[in-house]
């Protein structure tokens, strides 16, 4: 199993403290890092020092790491124009030599569009955006060079595109989509995706979606073995029960409560619920790391649960 680093900056972090992490999480042997995709804070922190655009932050990241894989756990759809975004993941993925993965979904946070004057659709208007801009994403990448894209929808309507720039990575970056959504969130991911994300929720929980989207997958002709399926949890991992209760109370959390619902307790605890999502064909797993001063931590995790679930 992989296992990845995932962040929330817009709960407090400046580039240097995401590149901290980023750095760190390579040397460390982790196989990504990725971050959230907000402009604005949740729950009682401070979020200083304000949200940061997360592909440019990835951008510089990309310029000062070698080999470890970066993206978006999610990209909200509402920011960006499908054509601009393509462009944006495309330049990301060349200065990273072939690292990026784009994350996205049909965003959720009315609060941020609010705070930073962005439009927010209702529900079933931004899933149909969504699914608008996989189209067009997709196109634009797996457009022959010297060949124009076109694209006509009720959204977005794109004509005589060059659709330059091409990506390193061919057709172009995976694409990560996730969600509860009963239909057509599993019928994108059937479409799109290189790989199914659900998030924070328990093995027994992920594995009536995950076979909803292998049904989706076996609607349209494709073999659900091609699509990778993954789950993200908070962290909270310590070697004593001081250390792991220091740990919830730096997240403001609760052991017991994190127990239930993240990765929290010892190496071999973790080690044994990340057994249980691998029982239900998870092969990658986002770390959500919250107290992103605390390096110690991806060193713990590093040192004493990674080697044991290379095999899972």
């Amino acid at each position: 199993m992989d296992l990845r680093i995932f962040t929330e900056p817009q709960q407090g972090a400046s580039y240097d403290d995401l590149l901290a992490v980023a750095q760190m999480s390579e040397r460390l042997g982790f196989d990504a890092f990725f971050r959230s995709d907000h402009y604005l804070k949740m729950g009682d922190v401070t979020g200083l020092p304000g949200p940061s655009d997360a592909w440019i932050t990835l951008a510089g990241i990309a310029r000062e790491t070698t080999t470890i894989r970066l993206g978006t756990l999610v990209t909200a759809s509402t920011f960006r124009y499908p054509g601009v975004l393509a462009i944006s993941v495309a330049e990301v993925d060349a200065m990273s030599g072939g690292r990026v993965e784009l994350g996205i979904g049909a965003a959720w946070y009315d609060g941020e569009h609010t705070a930073y004057g962005i439009p927010f659709p209702p529900m079933g208007e931004r899933f149909e955006r969504l699914e608008e801009q996989l189209a067009v994403i997709t196109g634009l990448w797996s457009t022959p060079e010297g060949s124009h894209f076109d694209f006509e929808g009720v959204h977005y309507t794109l004509a005589d595109s060059p659709a330059l720039p091409k990506p390193v990575q061919s057709p172009g970056p995976p694409i990560i989509i996730g969600g509860w959504g009963p239909k057509r969130t599993p019928r994108l991911a059937a479409t799109y995706a290189a790989e199914f994300n659900l998030g924070f929720a328990t093995p027994e929980e992920s594995a009536g979606q995950f076979e909803r989207v292998r049904e989706a997958c076996r609607a349209q002709d494709r073999d659900p073995a091609t699509l990778a399926f993954s789950t993200a949890q908070v962290l909270c991992c310590g070697t004593t029960d001081e250390e792991i209760a220091r740990r919830a109370a730096s997240i403001g959390r609760e052991v017991d409560e994190l127990r239930e619902h993240g990765l929290c307790g010892t190496p071999d605890e973790i080690v044994d619920k990340l057994g249980r999502f691998a029982g239900i064909g998870v092969t990658r797993t986002y770390l959500q790391v919250l107290d992103l001063a605390d390096l110690d931590h991806l060193s713990l995790v590093a040192e004493q649960v990674l080697p044991q679930v290379a095999g899972l």
